[in-house]
C-alpha cells in the first residue's frame, strides 16, 4: 500500500504529531527538534519537552514556512476537529471483526486501510485513536497494534463489567455502609428500606452478596478487597459484616454466623435436593427387610431425641453379665460418593443448639426410617458381651441382623423408676453394671470430669429472644448406665478390629496423667487441675491410647446417625463381617482424615461457640441486675482464673479485684460489666466475698 504524502517518517519542525498522556492521545506541533528531544507546542497552549520515543506513530502533516504560536494553534484545531469527525464515523469492533482470524498485529495505517482508500495522516491518527478505545479487543505495542482473539476479548469485557459494577457499588455502597453503622453504633437506628430505596438493584444484591460471603469467610481472597473498599472509615470490628447484615434486616438479630462460617445449612431443608435418593433408599431398606431378633432391646435417651441410634439388654449371670447391643445402621445400602453420600460426609456431625437441632442425616432417614424406634424394624449392627462377675470381657462378638426395639424410655423416667426400685431388670441391670465398669476404669487411670452444662431456654427466637438459664437437668444414674456401655461399645470394637486389621478411625488422647489425677471430679477446682493436664482427643487412623477414658484403643461406632468417624467405621465393619473386608484399607482411611477431621473441626467450632454466645446473650440483658456466683481458681500472674460456676463460664480478673490473698476455691458474687456476644466477651466489674476461705488442702491428693 503507497503511503500517503501527508505521512511523515520523522518529527521535523512543523510537524503535527501525537502523545500519550493519562492514556488520551494529545495533538502537539513540533517547534525545535534535536536529535531524539522534542519541543512541542500543544492545542491546549502549553510547550512541553518530549523525548521522541514517546511520539504516536503517525506524524504528520509537515506544515512549511513560519507560523507564530496563532497560527500553530489554528492549524492544531483543524487537525484536532478532523481526526474527531473521522474517528466518529468508525466502528472499532467492526474492524476487529474484519481483522480477527488475519492478523495478530499490524499498524494503524494498515487498519485504516481497512476503511479508507490510500489514507491520509488524519485518516490514520482517527483509526488509532479508535483502537486506543477498545482496550478490550486491541492492544497498543508500539508501533503496532495486537489483535486479541476472541476468548481474549470475552475475558476482558467480563473483566471489565465487573470492574464497572465493582465502581458502581464501591461509589453506592460506601456511604449506605457508613449509614447503617452510624444508626448501629449510636443506638438510634436507620431506616434500611429508605436507605436501600436510593441503590441501584444490582448494587444492592451485590451489596448483599458480598456481606454474607464476607460473614462466612472475613478472609476471603475473592471478596476481601471490595469489602475493604467499602468499609474504608468505619472503626476495626470482628463482626462488622454480621452488624451491618442485621441494620439491614438480612439476617436475624441473633444469626448463627458459625453456621455461615463452617458451611452447615441448618435444619432439613438441605436435604430436599436429594428426594430422590432418599426414596430410593426406603425402597431398597424394604427389599432387604429381615425378621427380626427376639432380644427386647431398650434405649434412654433424652424426651426429644429422634435419631435413636443406640439401644441395649443387660442380664444378669449367675457367672457374670450378658449384655447385647443394638446400634443403628444407616450403612446398609449407603453410597459414599453419590451427591447425597457427598453432602451428609460435609455435613460431618449433627448439631444440638438451644434454638434447635440440625442433623447430620437427612430427618427421613436419620429420624425415620434407621432410627431405632419401639416397634420399628431396624438394621443393625449387633454387639454381644459376655462379662464376668467384674464386668471384664470374657468373650466379644459383633454380628449383623434387624432388630425390633421394645422400649424408648428417657432419663427422667429411668432415673425415677431406679429410685423407686421398680425399673426394668434390664435397666436396673445396666446401671449396676455401668458402677462397675466406671469404677474399674477409675482404677485403671480414668479421669471423669462431671460438670452438667446449664440449660438454655429462648423465648422470641429467631426475633429478638429472651434467654433464661438454669440448672440444667442432670439423671446420674440412668446417664451412667448409658456412658459406661458406650465406652465399653467403642472400646470393645477398637480391640477387636485391631486383632483382625480392620482399619478404623480411633479417639486417640496421648498424655500422661500424673499419679492422683484419676477420678470422679466435681469441683470446681478439681476439675480446672485436672483439665489443665489433660489435651484434647485427637481423631487418628491408627489406634492409641486414650487416657481419660483409660482405654488403650478406642475407635467410635456408637453414634452413626450423628456423627460421621461412627458412620464410616460402622461401614468398615459391615464391610467386614458381610464380605470378609473393610470398605477402605488403612491408606485409603488416612487419606480420608485430614478433610473429615477438617469439617469435624468446623462443626465443632459451631457446637461449642453458639451456647456461649447464648450465655452472653443471657449475661447482657441481665447481667446489670444480678451477681453471678463464681469461684477462684488459681493465680496466673497479676490475674486470677475464675468459674462462674452456675454458666460453666471462665475468665481472668485483676487479682487485686479479689480484696487480697485468697485461696483456690473462694467463693465470690460476681457483677458482670461490658458484655458483647459478637465477639464472645465479657468482663467481670466487680467482686464481692460470698463465705468463709475453704482450708487449704493438698493437690493431688495422696495415693496409698
Amino acid at each position: 500500500m503507497t503511503r500517503h504524502p501527508s505521512i511523515q517518517s520523522l518529527p521535523l519542525p512543523g510537524t503535527v504529531v501525537e502523545y500519550l498522556q493519562g492514556n488520551e492521545p494529545h495533538l502537539a506541533w513540533v517547534e525545535e527538534a534535536s536529535g531524539d528531544k522534542l519541543r512541542l507546542y500543544t492545542l491546549t497552549r502549553r510547550e512541553v519537552k518530549l523525548a521522541g520515543a514517546r511520539l504516536l506513530p503517525w506524524l504528520g502533516p509537515r506544515h512549511e514556512g513560519a507560523f507564530n504560536r496563532e497560527g500553530i494553534l489554528e492549524k492544531l484545531k483543524e487537525h484536532a476537529a478532523r481526526r474527531e469527525t473521522l474517528r466518529a464515523g468508525l466502528d472499532p469492533l467492526e474492524i476487529w471483526e474484519l481483522a480477527q482470524g488475519e492478523v495478530s498485529q499490524n499498524s494503524a495505517a494498515w487498519f485504516a486501510g481497512l476503511a479508507f482508500e490510500q489514507p491520509d495522516v488524519d485518516q490514520v491518527a482517527a483509526m488509532g485513536r479508535a483502537l486506543l478505545s477498545v482496550k478490550t479487543h486491541f492492544k497498543f505495542q508500539p508501533p503496532n497494534f495486537e489483535v486479541y482473539p476472541a476468548e481474549t476479548v470475552e475475558r476482558r469485557l467480563a473483566e471489565q463489567e465487573a470492574a464497572r459494577e465493582r465502581e458502581l457499588v464501591v461509589t453506592a455502597g460506601h456511604v449506605f455502609f457508613q449509614e447503617l453503622w452510624a444508626g448501629w453504633s449510636s443506638g438510634r437506628r436507620k431506616d434500611p428500606a429508605r436507605l436501600e430505596a436510593q441503590l441501584d438493584p444490582s448494587a444492592a444484591q451485590r451489596l448483599k452478596d458480598l456481606l454474607r460471603a464476607i460473614m462466612a469467610d472475613a478472609e476471603s481472597q475473592e471478596h476481601g478487597p471490595l469489602w475493604q473498599q467499602l468499609r474504608k472509615g468505619l472503626p476495626e470490628h470482628p463482626a462488622q459484616a454480621l452488624i451491618l447484615a442485621q441494620e439491614w434486616g438480612i439476617v436475624g438479630p441473633n444469626h448463627n454466623v458459625l453456621l455461615d462460617q463452617a458451611g452447615y445449612d441448618e435444619g432439613d431443608a438441605w436435604s430436599e435436593a436429594f428426594a430422590g435418593e432418599i426414596e430410593a433408599l426406603g425402597r431398597d431398606f424394604q427389599a432387604r427387610r429381615e425378621p427380626p431378633l427376639d432380644t427386647p432391646f431398650l434405649s434412654i435417651d433424652s424426651p426429644t431425641t429422634r435419631d435413636i441410634d443406640d439401644a441395649f439388654h443387660v442380664e444378669r449371670l449367675p457367672d457374670g453379665w450378658r449384655v447385647r447391643m443394638a446400634l443403628a445402621r444407616p450403612t446398609l445400602s449407603w453410597d459414599f460418593e453419590s451427591p447425597l453420600g457427598r453432602a451428609v460426609a460435609r455435613r460431618a456431625s449433627s448439631l444440638y443448639l438451644p434454638e434447635g437441632d440440625s442433623h447430620m442425616l437427612p430427618e427421613a432417614l436419620g429420624c425415620g426410617l434407621y432410627s431405632l424406634k419401639a416397634g420399628e424394624d431396624r438394621p443393625a449392627l449387633l454387639l454381644d458381651w459376655e462379662l464376668d462377675p467384674q464386668g471384664g470381657a470374657r468373650s466379644f462378638t459383633p454380628s449383623l441382623g434387624w432388630v425390633r426395639v421394645a422400649a424408648n424410655l428417657t432419663y427422667e423416667d429411668v432415673e425415677a423408676a431406679l429410685a423407686r426400685g421398680d425399673a426394668p431388670p434390664e435397666a436396673a441391670a445396666a446401671r449396676d453394671l455401668a458402677a462397675l465398669l466406671r469404677g474399674a476404669r477409675v482404677e485403671r487411670g480414668a479421669v471423669v470430669i462431671d460438670r452438667p452444662e446449664p440449660r438454655i431456654e429462648l423465648s422470641g427466637h429467631p426475633g429478638p429472644a429472651h434467654v433464661e438459664i438454669g440448672p440444667g437437668k442432670d439423671y446420674p444414674e440412668a446417664q451412667l448406665a448409658v456412658s459406661e456401655l458406650m465406652i465399653l461399645a467403642n472400646a470393645s470394637m477398637a480391640a477387636w478390629a485391631g486383632e483382625r486389621g480392620v482399619a478404623l478411625f480411633h479417639r486417640v488422647q496421648d498424655v500422661t496423667l500424673p499419679a492422683g489425677y484419676a477420678g470422679v471430679w466435681t469441683d470446681p477446682v478439681d476439675m480446672h487441675r485436672v483439665v489443665k493436664q489433660l489435651c484434647g482427643a485427637s481423631l487418628e487412623a491408627r489406634p492409641g491410647r486414650h487416657a481419660s477414658l483409660a482405654a488403650e484403643a478406642y475407635a467410635p461406632v456408637t453414634s452413626p446417625l450423628r456423627r460421621m468417624a461412627d458412620f464410616v467405621n460402622l461401614a468398615q465393619v459391615e464391610s467386614f463381617l458381610s464380605a470378609g473386608a473393610p470398605r477402605l484399607t488403612r491408606e485409603a482411611l488416612q487419606e480420608s482424615l485430614g478433610p473429615l477431621a477438617a469439617r469435624l473441626d468446623a462443626v465443632a467450632m459451631v457446637q461449642r461457640g453458639r451456647p456461649r454466645y447464648w450465655k452472653l446473650a443471657h449475661l447482657q440483658q441481665v447481667g446489670r441486675e444480678r451477681e453471678f456466683e463464681a469461684v477462684a481458681l488459681e493465680e496466673c500472674g497479676h490475674l486470677t482464673a475464675l468459674s462462674l460456676t452456675t454458666l460453666q463460664m471462665y475468665t481472668r480478673v485483676p487479682r487485686d479485684m479479689l480484696g487480697g490473698p485468697f485461696q483456690a476455691g473462694q467463693r465470690f458474687r460476681a457483677r458482670v460489666g461490658k458484655v458483647d456476644p459478637l465477639t464472645g466477651e465479657f468482663r467481670v466489674l466487680s467482686l464481692r466475698e460470698a463465705d468463709e476461705k475453704p482450708e487449704a488442702g493438698e493437690w493431688p491428693p495422696k495415693v496409698d
